[in-house]
């Protein structure tokens, strides 16, 4: 079963996530900011990725250490739940319309971590979510997740449906991504390890 729990505590957050990655979709948990928590219900429900989290941040500075620490641990979740990756299909593509919105996200489970960042959101909320934290969480993603990820808003207007389509995006990437391939023993990398 394709699938790991991780937790972290530090002096500012307690955080511990699941993920199964032949789940249905489910997301269950909160991170006490409401619009992160609807951009996290529709990565799950994207990706097909079932995610459970147990929060506890310190909100009252702001969201950027909650935000941070749950992407490293749901990178490291994502990478416990691959193992050595064989089988997968490695690489994920969407581009994700959101009304006047479209964002393109490309993944390579390659085991190199690098984000390409090119989006640019003219407020600095969206409700309780502090904008410039969407950079930061990919990144923490990314890194722990072990991906190459690249994540392109080509146009778009109202902040978030921008966000909103970044997710979306990101969850159909990595189902792609995650998905297995024929018989499930190759690597697929000349190198013969991802």
């Amino acid at each position: 079963m394709r699938s790991a729990q991780v937790e972290r505590e530090t002096a500012e957050t307690q955080i511990a996530a699941s993920l199964d990655l032949d789940g249905t979709g489910n997301f269950a948990g909160t991170t006490g900011i409401g619009f992160f928590d609807h951009m996290l219900n529709l990565f799950a429900c994207h990706s097909g990725i079932d995610v459970t989290l147990h929060v506890h941040g310190d909100l009252d500075v702001d969201t950027h250490h909650t935000l941070e620490d749950l992407a490293i641990v749901m990178g490291d979740a994502l990478t416990k739940a691959l193992g050595d990756k064989r089988g997968i299909h490695r690489y994920g593509l969407f581009y994700c319309p959101m009304d006047e919105a479209l964002t393109r996200v490309v993944i390579d489970l390659s085991g190199r971590p690098y984000l390409v960042f090119d989006v640019s959101l003219g407020v600095e909320r969206i409700g309780d979510f502090e904008t410039e934290m969407l950079r930061e969480f990919l990144y923490a993603f990314a890194v722990h997740g072990k991906m190459n990820l690249h994540v392109t808003n080509l146009y778009g207007a109202n902040a978030h449906h921008i966000v909103e389509s970044v997710f979306k995006g990101l969850g159909h990437a990595l189902q792609e991504a995650v998905r297995m391939e024929g018989d499930g023993t190759a690597i697929l990398s000349t190198k013969g390890v991802l």
